[in-house]
């Protein structure tokens, strides 16, 4: 028989050393043993459980699932908060541990009762706990103090695990089982507390073996107490957990760092980052871009060393002592106490110790932002934001600099910052608002439609732009929502205008992001039904932009097409600004072409322009669409427009955006024309 299966040899003499109620359970849920404390806490006899089982007496309250469990255990288990049934119908509280013992060559249940109060309490023999025979925690290591913290007694499998042999571990302290550093020194003393105070101290722990090597324990560190408190003494039971620490440091490797490079992700690092800011530390989140990365690598396909690997090299060796990671593959982001003069002196560095292919050497630009904290930015989306804003203005000014947070940006940023979190406070508020401005015939001057446009004037930060608000919520994923709002606003308010006997036709912006969403369509044509809307009143309005991404997505084609067979118009807004693509033509339901305002500002300027807009007016004529000019703010513009055959206008010639109400009005004016 092997030393293991030696260890887990167990008898009844065995069971009735145990300074705790302990029974041993066969397979066929027998009591084989059952020791004189469980005797005398819960009052049964051995012969109570000849004609019935356990599980009908002490474990009453225990559950089938639970007891099957115990009884088909081959692994060591832990039960808490069980309520124990005595024989005189007493609940009392209990802990149970479990683990697999062999009675005769039969494997069993050995069963430890720990009493929520009265254990520590139950027997003033503490030299039992010296006697403590291997096999009652056969997988488990066990160690025993007396008052001092002086080791008295210990298992074989502690000694294997610490590499401790009994003659030399006796005597030794209970700190001395632990690394020697401070923050063990912390844990070690409050384990040590928490016994002397009389409770039961559970958890990992890094303890530390005979040779000073680490290794990692589930410890329960148990308390004995004499009834003259001469003898006390402490009991800790462990399980090594070693390989499962092990393991998940690799995760944690793989999940952390950047195999590559060796430093921390960014997913690291933004917990680095929160942490730091957690502590209200000052740092500077210095964040670096090689400039034409893939250009560069194209160039020197060849380099025999590997470019990143250099560079981070030289990255480690000038910020030494500072938190390094890599964002992306040519990215980078430092996060140290250093001065800005020190942090552009890396570029200099870079210049002195340059990076060879061929012995020719590779020329590096590094487009680099600083942003403090707490100073500029207080977290982490906010530093990587800033940061990325001050190397958009690095590289449009040259690159190959590192300059701090500029207060414009910095301005910018808190704005934008603000008006992310007002924005969401608004749309839960309904504090935003739909303006209407009007689209005539360039002829009779008829109002035909009205372009939906969303307004916002915070009472905290004033009014917010549509092109600053529509980025932002495109950003934030808050553009949905804006969607869903001006859809049902210009939904209701057509459907009103239909009720007064005006048929004005509302136009509705909405962008690839919105599309994307399966239930758009669905969306839509709901709230035409919700608001007794017809669809013929409705008219879509999107980008070149838009339709070059749609034209590659059946999806959003489908939902157009959808949209179009129940009444509901495209307009093909921004003509001549976006990608040159004619196929969308073929492809999207487009009705309307509409002439962007960059053209029409310069139509009287430019001759070159002129032939442009008539060449575009021509073109929409060709493809048998309605073509829109917007942006018109002159009498002469509109008669020039109108000698090109454009069939209507929207401008502030006509009218600024303005609320429903107003508009019902000039709607009125413009039809007793």
């Amino acid at each position: 028989m092997s030393q293991e299966m030696m260890n887990r040899v167990i008898d009844g003499k065995m069971v009735n050393l145990s300074p705790f109620p302990t029974f041993v359970l066969n397979k066929n849920d027998k009591v084989l043993f059952w020791n004189d404390l469980s005797k005398k806490l819960f009052g049964y006899e051995l012969q109570d459980f000849s004609k019935g089982s356990i599980q009908d007496r002490l474990l009453a309250t225990m559950s089938k699932e639970s007891y099957h469990t115990i009884l088909a255990g081959k692994e060591p288990l832990r039960f808490e908060n069980i309520k124990l049934l005595t024989k005189e119908d007493v609940i009392v509280n209990a802990t149970l541990l479990t683990t697999s013992v062999l009675v005769n060559d039969e494997p069993c249940i050995l069963v430890t009762c720990l009493l929520d109060e009265a254990f520590t309490r139950m027997n003033d023999d503490t030299q039992a706990l010296r006697d403590l025979i291997e096999g009652l925690y056969a997988s488990y290591m066990v160690v025993t103090f007396d008052a001092e913290g002086l080791i008295t007694n210990c298992n074989q499998n502690f000694l294997t695990a610490s590499h401790w042999t009994p003659k030399r571990v006796l005597g030794k302290t209970f700190w001395q089982l632990f690394p020697n550093d401070e923050h063990s020194l912390k844990v070690a003393n409050s384990i040590w507390r928490t016994m002397n105070a009389g409770q039961i101290w559970q958890g990992e722990v890094e303890k530390a073996t005979k040779d000073n090597i680490p290794y990692w324990v589930f410890l329960t560190a148990i308390p004995t107490t004499s009834a003259d408190k001469q003898n006390d003494e402490f009991v800790l039971v462990e399980k090594d957990i070693t390989n499962e620490k092990k393991l998940k440091q690799q995760l944690e490797k793989i999940a952390y760092v950047d195999t590559e490079t060796g430093l921390m992700n960014a997913h690291r690092l933004e917990q680095i980052v929160n942490e730091m800011i957690d502590e209200k530390r000052h740092f500077s989140f210095v964040y670096l871009s090689i400039d034409k990365f893939y250009t560069i690598k194209e160039l020197h396909y060849k380099m025999e060393t590997n470019l990143i690997m250099e560079f981070t090299k030289r990255m480690k060796i000038y910020f030494q002592d500072s938190e390094m990671a890599r964002i992306n593959e040519n990215e980078f982001v430092v996060i140290t106490p250093l001065g800005e003069w020190f942090i552009q002196g890396f570029l200099t560095y870079l210049q002195q110790n340059p990076i060879y292919n061929e012995n020719i050497a590779v020329p590096l630009s590094i487009s680099g932002g600083i942003t403090r904290s707490p100073q500029d930015q207080t977290s982490f989306p906010h530093l990587m934001k800033a940061s990325l804003a001050t190397i958009a203005n690095v590289r449009e000014a040259g690159g190959d600099h590192i300059v701090s947070l500029s207060n414009a940006t910095h301005k910018a940023i808190n704005r934008k910052s603000i008006i992310e979190k007002r924005l969401l406070l608004a749309l839960n508020q309904q504090n935003l608002k739909v303006f209407y401005q009007p689209q005539v015939d360039i002829h009779t001057g008829k109002v035909l439609a009205v372009e939906a446009l969303v307004r916002w004037e915070d009472e905290e930060i004033g009014v917010v732009s549509p092109d600053e608000l529509i980025p932002i919520a495109e950003e934030t994923g808050l553009i949905n929502n804006i969607g869903s709002f001006v859809i049902e606003e210009a939904c209701q308010q057509a459907a009103n205008w239909h009720k007064e006997g005006l048929d004005i036709k509302v136009t509705i912006n909405l962008s690839v992001r919105e599309f994307r969403d399966k239930n758009m369509a669905k969306f839509i044509l709901s709230t035409l039904d919700k608001t007794n809307c017809p669809a013929n009143l409705i008219q879509i309005e999107f980008t070149e932009k838009f339709a070059l991404q749609a034209e590659a997505e059946t999806s959003i084609i489908k939902q157009m097409r959808k949209l179009n067979d129940k009444g509901i118009v495209f307009i093909l807004d921004d003509f001549g600004t976006g990608y040159a693509s004619f196929r969308y033509m073929q492809l999207l339901p487009i009705e309307v072409l509409k002439i962007d305002q960059t053209f029409i500002h310069s139509l009287l300027q430019s001759e070159k322009t002129q032939r442009l807009i008539h060449g575009m007016v021509q073109f929409g004529k060709s493809m048998n669409l309605t073509v829109l000019a917007e942006g018109v703010e002159t009498k002469e513009q509109q008669q020039l427009l109108a000698e090109y055959g454009c069939d209507a206008i929207q401008g502030y010639l006509i009218s600024k955006p303005v609320p429903g109400a107003a508009i019902s009005e000039l709607i009125e004016e413009s039809m007793n024309i």
